[in-house]
C-alpha cells in the first residue's frame, strides 16, 4: 500500500496540482484522462451544457488560457500564470483599461491570512475578479495613485460543452454496492481538491485486487455540487436499488484529528462501519453535525435521493486556516495524512463489505402459498411459528439492516435468522 501511495501522491503533486480545474472545462477533462491511464477501467462520462439536472441547469463549459493585470509601465502585478488561485473562477473575458478605484471593486484578498491567496468562484453569475494576497493588495493599494491606469487582460471563454465525470466499477459477488465519491474541481489545492482523488485511487489499486471481492464498488470522480446533483439525475433509479452505504471523501490528506461527517440520521450501516473502523484501528476521532454539512454529502443525503453517504475528513474543509487558500498545498497534506486517511476508508469499506445486508425483492407481502410456505386452509391462530418469524424477517429486510439487526429486531437467536435467511435466499425472495 505504501508503494501506491507515494505513486499517487507524486502524481497528484507534480502532474495534477499544476492544472487549472473548475467544475467543467480543459482542466477536470485533462485531470480525469491523467487518471485513466492509471485505470484504463475508468468510464469518462459527459453530461450536455443546459441540461436540467432536478432545479439545477448543467452551465456553459469555461476554459481560461491567461489573466494578468498591467500597470501604466506595463509591469504584470497580478498574474494568473504565476498561480492559477489569482483568477476567479468562472471570470468572463476582459480587456480594457481600469481606474484604481474600479479596480479594487475587482480584488479579493484576506486580511485575516495576509500570505494567502483566497479561492473563489462565480459559476452562475457572469462577473470577473483576481485573487491576491493581503501584501500585494497593500502594495498596489500604497504605491499607486489615484490617477493610474491598470490593464485588465483575461483570455476566458463560455460556450456551449459537457460537464465530465468520471465513473470506476470494481465487481464483487454480490449486485449490492458501496459507492466511494470524490471530487476533482478546485484548481491548486491539495487537501480540498486532490487528497480525496489521492485516497480513491489508492482504494482502487488495492481493491481491485482483492480475491473474493463481496460488495460491487462504485467510485465516481465528479464536480463537486453540479456534479453530484447531475450524476444522480442521471443515475437516481439505479443507484437507489442498490447501493447499501457509501463515502465522501475529502480533506482526507493532512494530518489532522480524524473526523467525519455520519448521514443525516447518524443510523446508517456506513456510519456504523466507519465509527467501527475508527475503534478498531484505535484512533481518536471527532464527529461533526449534518448541520455543518458542505460537500457533496448534502446531495446524496436530501430528500428524495437518501443515499446512506457519509462523508470522510482529517481536518474538515472549513475548519483550517489553509482551506480554500494557495496555503492548501503539498506542505500541508502529507505521505502520511494521506496513508492514514487512506487506512480508515479503507477499514470502513471491508467492514461494510462484509455485512450481510437482505432486502426483501417483493413489493407488498409475498403471495406464500405457491410457494408451500403457507397454509393452504386458513384458519384462525394456525399459521406456524417459524412463518411469523419469516414473516417477520420479510418486513425489516428493507436494505437497511443486516442480519444481525434483524435477528434482534424480531427476537430470535442468530442462527434461526441465518436458517430463514438461506430459505429466503432459495426461493428468491431476498436479495443480498
Amino acid at each position: 500500500m505504501n508503494k501506491n501511495i507515494n505513486k499517487y501522491y507524486k502524481l497528484a503533486k507534480n502532474i495534477l496540482f499544476p492544472i487549472c480545474r473548475s467544475i467543467t472545462g480543459k482542466g477536470i477533462r485533462k485531470t480525469l484522462f491523467i487518471i485513466k491511464q492509471q485505470f484504463p477501467k475508468l468510464k469518462i462520462r459527459s453530461i450536455s451544457s443546459g441540461t436540467r439536472v432536478f432545479d439545477w441547469t448543467v452551465p456553459k463549459e469555461w476554459n481560461v488560457s491567461d489573466a494578468y493585470i498591467l500597470d501604466s509601465n506595463n509591469k504584470k502585478i497580478v498574474d494568473f500564470k504565476k498561480n492559477n488561485l489569482h483568477l476567479i473562477g468562472y471570470s468572463v473575458p476582459i480587456n480594457k483599461f481600469i481606474s484604481k478605484s474600479e479596480l479594487f471593486k475587482h480584488l479579493h484578498t484576506l486580511k485575516d491570512n495576509p500570505v494567502a491567496i483566497p479561492y473563489l468562484t462565480s459559476y452562475y453569475k457572469r462577473d470577473w475578479g483576481f485573487c491576491i494576497n493581503y501584501k500585494d493588495y497593500n502594495y498596489i493599494k500604497r504605491n499607486y495613485t489615484k490617477d493610474e491606469r491598470f490593464k485588465v487582460v483575461i483570455k476566458s471563454e463560455l460556450k456551449a460543452g459537457f460537464l465530465k465525470y468520471g465513473e470506476l466499477v470494481i465487481k464483487g459477488k454480490s449486485s449490492q454496492e458501496i459507492l466511494i465519491s470524490t471530487y476533482l474541481c478546485h484548481p491548486s489545492m491539495a487537501n480540498n481538491e486532490l487528497s480525496g482523488p489521492i485516497v480513491s485511487m489508492c482504494l482502487i489499486d488495492y481493491f481491485s485486487s482483492v480475491k473474493n471481492l463481496k460488495k460491487t464498488l462504485r467510485f465516481v470522480f465528479i464536480p463537486e455540487t453540479i456534479g453530484s446533483i447531475a450524476y444522480l439525475n442521471k443515475n437516481l433509479l439505479k443507484l437507489k436499488k442498490n447501493i447499501i452505504g457509501g463515502y465522501n471523501l475529502t480533506c482526507i490528506g493532512d494530518e489532522g484529528l480524524h473526523s467525519c461527517m455520519l448521514s443525516k440520521y447518524k443510523n446508517s450501516k456506513s456510519d456504523q462501519c466507519l465509527i467501527e473502523a475508527y475503534k478498531k484501528l484505535n484512533l481518536k476521532y471527532k464527529i461533526y453535525s449534518f448541520l455543518e454539512r458542505g460537500s457533496d454529502e448534502r446531495q446524496y443525503n436530501s430528500v428524495g435521493i437518501d443515499l446512506p453517504i457519509a462523508s470522510i475528513f482529517r481536518s474538515k474543509y472549513g475548519t483550517y486556516p489553509e482551506y480554500h487558500t494557495s496555503l492548501d498545498d503539498f506542505n500541508f497534506v502529507t505521505k502520511k495524512g494521506i496513508a492514514e486517511g487512506t487506512k480508515v476508508a479503507r477499514k470502513a469499506i471491508e467492514i461494510l463489505s462484509s455485512k450481510i445486508i437482505p432486502k426483501n425483492m417483493i413489493l407488498c407481502e409475498p403471495f406464500m402459498t405457491k410457494r408451500n410456505l403457507y397454509p393452504t386452509l386458513s384458519r384462525y391462530n394456525n399459521k406456524p411459528k417459524d412463518l411469523a418469524n419469516i414473516m417477520n424477517f420479510l418486513q425489516y429486510a428493507d436494505g437497511k439492516n443486516d442480519l444481525w439487526d434483524i435477528s434482534a429486531l424480531i427476537n430470535i437467536n442468530k442462527k434461526k435468522t441465518i436458517k430463514i435467511f438461506n430459505k429466503l435466499k432459495i426461493y428468491n425472495l431476498i436479495s443480498s
